[in-house]
């Protein structure tokens, strides 16, 4: 009866672990680029989703989007759709889970046999962890991210503020601009104004919008300085360079702060390890009473 249970562990951890490993390698393999969402996107309504449309082949997902209410702002900076965070929690809690059964595989082959409750325990135990790492992974690359936006977007008020003191208009200023740099941030910039010149929108207008997207203020607050500018025809080379200058400083002192953090950690450590050589100093005295 032991063998039969497990045999069947071992069955159902193998058949998942291959499941796995067959929706990672099916995930990371290159793909025809899909046609249909591109269209939407270019051809949607005056209020646009919060993400990218899914893939026709991660669809099956949607429910399970709606249960697990995925953080849209960071999924968006970070280029991801919910149903891709749906698979990759999916996937991480199926690799908890399927852990403790290969491993008591592993041990019962040695001739260690372990009751069956503990890698069903251990495996949902393991499976929940994973899935909340996989979780707080997307927030900490998303924090990250919004952190590196924030810094282009200094550069780049910059970077508009001389196309502005060159004579150009707001509109060839911000689109000027977002041609000098390369990187990530840039090109997502990029592919708002080209999206606004499709549409016929106004690219301040356009670069809110994104602001409220990915959740990055600061990209707002250059829409709504050169709209002053485009629409009132203020002059706006100083509010620009007043407003680079303020994001730099609020840029340090988060970098202090995080610093200061990291520092008040590292004083943990250091005072346990003070408590442990007085233990060893006074346990001569101690043991001697």
């Amino acid at each position: 009866m032991l063998l039969n249970w497990q045999t069947t562990i071992a069955v159902a951890g193998g058949a998942l672990v291959g499941f796995g490993v067959f929706l990672l390698v099916r995930e990371t393999s290159p793909a025809t680029p899909a046609l249909g969402p591109a269209l939407r996107r270019l051809h949607q309504a005056q209020e646009r989703p919060r993400a990218v449309a899914a893939d026709g082949d991660l669809a099956w997902l949607t429910g399970v989007v709606r249960w697990l209410r995925p953080p849209h702002k960071e999924l968006a900076l970070l280029g991801r759709t919910p149903e891709q965070y749906a698979l990759s929690l999916l996937l991480s809690a199926l690799i908890g889970l399927a852990a403790p059964t290969v491993l008591t595989m592993a041990l019962g082959v040695v001739g260690i046999d372990l009751p069956v409750a503990v890698p069903v325990i251990a495996g949902l135990a393991l499976a929940a962890g994973a899935a909340v790492l996989a979780h707080q992974d997307v927030l900490s690359r998303a924090a990250q991210a919004r952190r590196e936006f924030s810094r282009a977007v200094c550069t780049y008020l910059d970077l508009v503020a001389l196309q502005m003191a060159a004579a150009h208009g707001p509109v060839q200023a911000l689109e000027r601009a977002a041609k000098v740099c390369d990187g990530w941030v840039f090109e997502r910039i990029r592919e708002a104004l080209r999206l606004a010149q499709l549409q016929m929108h106004s690219p301040w207008d356009e670069l809110r919008d994104l602001s409220d997207q990915i959740g990055v203020p600061e990209l707002g607050d250059v829409g709504s300085i050169m709209q002053s500018s485009g629409t009132e025809g203020a002059q706006v080379h100083e509010t620009l360079r007043s407003r680079a200058d303020s994001l730099r400083d609020q840029i340090r002192t988060d970098n202090l702060a995080r610093a200061e953090a990291v520092t008040g950690r590292l004083d943990i450590p250091g005072a346990f390890l003070v408590f442990v050589l007085i233990g060893f100093v006074l346990y001569p005295f101690l043991a001697r009473i």
